[in-house]
């Protein structure tokens, strides 16, 4: 079960916007991701064990470029290989990462198709 607090302003969205002002501050060099101001779930927990939803930001990365975005911005933001995660559903897959920025939680996700394998080709 996830918990969730009530979000019916666009303030409770102020410190999602300022740490995403901050982050393109610090790196207007990095590729230019789809930005979604959204809940976001973080490794914390209330006292029922249930997962908090936050307000927070997804940077998401699309297309032939993806995992090459999604890599600059995890090296440049100093994030552990080993705590992304992958998801897949059929052949469309992405990888996750979640880290803070000014308190705010910021999740990383590049997109990509994976590659049709042998066994796929013939069952068509």
């Amino acid at each position: 079960m996830t918990t969730t607090t009530d979000t019916t302003t666009a303030g409770v969205q102020i410190a999602a916007a300022a740490s995403l002002l901050a982050l393109f501050t610090a790196h207007p060099d990095l590729p230019a991701p789809r930005i979604t101001s959204e809940r976001v779930a973080t490794d914390e927990r209330d006292a029922s064990g249930n997962l908090l939803l936050t307000e927070g930001l997804t940077l998401a990365f699309h297309c032939d470029t993806s995992l090459t975005d999604f890599e600059q911005w995890r090296q440049r933001l100093g994030l552990d290989p080993a705590a992304v995660g992958l998801a897949t559903t059929g052949r469309f897959a992405w990888l996750y990462v979640t880290t803070t920025c000014t308190g705010t939680p910021i999740r990383l996700v590049g997109y990509f198709d994976l590659p049709e394998t042998a066994s796929d080709s013939t069952a068509a």
